[in-house]
């Protein structure tokens, strides 16, 4: 059986089809301006028996699809657990949220915060900081990393933080230097949502903003702990609704073998 899981997030789409438990396909796009329209052009020609979406646009894949559904929470619990075994905290810091995940041995959602009010501290936030300081995003990453020192970032909204650090620039202040005084403004507020759901321990880190190295780096030092990235960092929600999928079609199949037996 071929299950497949579409992440929709407020950035990307990410799709993922697993048989038989391993993984077949992986495909990702930008959500751009119609969200709906572009999950539903990335399945478009896939094959699969059954479906599960997460994210954000869920509900409206649902509405057109008649899929399944399953919250990001969850999703992002099962396909860290399936990509690392041992994982027991999750940090999941996409295009508009971060999200800090304590899991159980045995791999259930034991507690969770949520930072999505606002894009500070997403990868939004980085595009913009980024474009301020006329870096692209892997070039701010490298001169972040580059720096002796950081220079210190007050704001962490958008907007005035951009202010800020073209105000910085102008008097003088090196751009690597206000690149990693960045970088640890956003990693002191990832760090606090995950000292809130769980002591220190390694740390699985998916999302698009895993792939910044500067990032991973100053969050290890922060907690003093390995941090763990899987290879696509960005499709660990739609693994896990692909899981889910397979779960769900699993469990019908012995509800309907078992309402057989009965019958009989």
């Amino acid at each position: 059986m071929r299950a497949a899981g579409i992440d929709i997030g407020s950035r990307t789409v990410k799709l993922v089809v697993i048989e038989h438990g391993q993984l077949v396909l992986t495909q990702k796009r930008l959500t751009l301006h119609d969200p709906l329209e572009m999950a539903s052009e990335l399945v478009r020609g896939v094959n699969y028996d059954t479906i599960t979406a997460t994210g954000y646009g869920r509900h409206l894949f649902k509405s057109l699809h008649e899929c399944g559904i399953v919250s990001e929470i969850k999703a992002f619990a099962m396909g860290a657990k399936a990509i690392l075994p041992r994982c027991r905290l999750i940090l999941d810091i996409g295009g508009q949220d971060t999200k800090a995940i304590s899991l159980t041995a045995e791999g259930e959602m034991n507690k969770f915060e949520m930072n999505d009010r606002c894009a500070a501290g997403t990868g939004r936030f980085l595009e913009v900081m980024a474009a301020a300081l006329g870096y692209t995003l892997e070039e701010f990453s490298k001169a972040a990393l580059s720096a002796k020192r950081p220079e210190k970032i007050n704001s962490m909204c958008t907007v005035f933080a951009e202010s800020e650090v073209i105000s910085l620039t102008a008097r003088g202040a090196a751009r690597n230097e206000v690149a990693l005084g960045i970088h640890k403004a956003i990693v002191s507020r990832a760090v606090a949502l995950l000292r809130r759901v769980s002591p220190p321990q390694e740390v699985f880190f998916a999302g698009g903003v895993a792939l910044n190295e500067c990032m991973r780096a100053l969050i290890g030092q922060e907690l003093g702990v390995p941090v763990f990235v899987p290879p696509e960092p960005q499709i660990v929600g739609a693994l896990g609704a692909a899981l889910h999928a397979a779960g769900e079609a699993h469990e019908m199949r012995r509800t309907v073998e078992a309402v057989e037996v009965n019958r009989l």
